[in-house]
């Protein structure tokens, strides 16, 4: 389930949109062009407009300038930080757990000791589930969890990606938007229903398929700063 935003001082916040700034800037090319585009061209417009009409228009031009900034630092770190996810193990629950709205998250409920891994997501457009790992081996682990989860989901959709950037596949870069537009089936107390049967199913006792690296999930929060804006 998404987790309610935590508060942070303005300290606080300044120091992660300097994370932010740097991490873009060393990823993207066109990030710092851009970023001084944004900046100059709303203060060359104010400069123009105090001399044609007054200092008025120079508080309008600053603060036009941070808008400008913040836009093109929120789309350019979301483009570079989705690019650095790509390939990593557990990136895709990463996304999930920091989306905004009720989005039920159940990381690597099948896995194998290759590092592919599915996980569970709950939420109104149904159950999804998300693959990661070798495409022929994680169709393998789609097929039994689908088959697990038809005893106990009812009517409600299931959907399932593989991620990954071969034919059939989910770029990462696109998951959020495509499970954004999935049209709604569930409501607040179906979700909740669904999601208690499907723990109660998880937590019943299965024979293992083999050892699972204890470093199968990345440290939470990795990937906060990809919230849905």
């Amino acid at each position: 389930m998404a987790k309610p935003q935590e508060k942070v001082s303005f300290g606080q916040r300044l120091k992660q949109i300097g994370m932010v700034f740097s991490f873009t800037a060393k990823r993207d090319k066109w990030f710092l062009p851009l970023a001084a585009g944004a900046v100059l061209i709303p203060l060359a417009l104010a400069a123009v407009a105090v001399m044609a009409w007054g200092w008025l228009w120079l508080p309008i031009g600053v603060l036009l300038a941070l808008l400008g900034l913040l836009i093109v630092l929120n789309l350019r770190s979301n483009t570079a930080m989705m690019s650095a996810a790509e390939g990593q193990p557990g990136a895709a629950a990463q996304i999930m757990e920091n989306m905004r709205g009720d989005w039920r998250v159940t990381p690597v409920v099948s896995s194998t000791t290759q590092m592919d891994m599915v996980h569970l997501v709950i939420g109104k457009p149904g159950v999804i589930l998300l693959a990661e790992g070798n495409p022929q081996r994680v169709r393998s682990l789609l097929g039994q969890e689908k088959r697990r989860l038809a005893k106990v989901i009812g009517n409600a959709p299931l959907h399932d990606y593989v991620i990954g950037q071969g034919d059939s596949e989910l770029p990462i870069r696109k998951l959020r938007t495509t499970l954004m537009r999935l049209p709604p089936h569930l409501k607040g107390k179906d979700i909740n229903a669904l999601d208690k049967r499907l723990k109660a199913l998880s937590a019943r006792p299965q024979m293992p398929k083999g050892a699972i690296p204890k470093n199968m999930c990345p440290p939470k929060g990795a990937f906060r700063q990809m919230r849905g804006r």
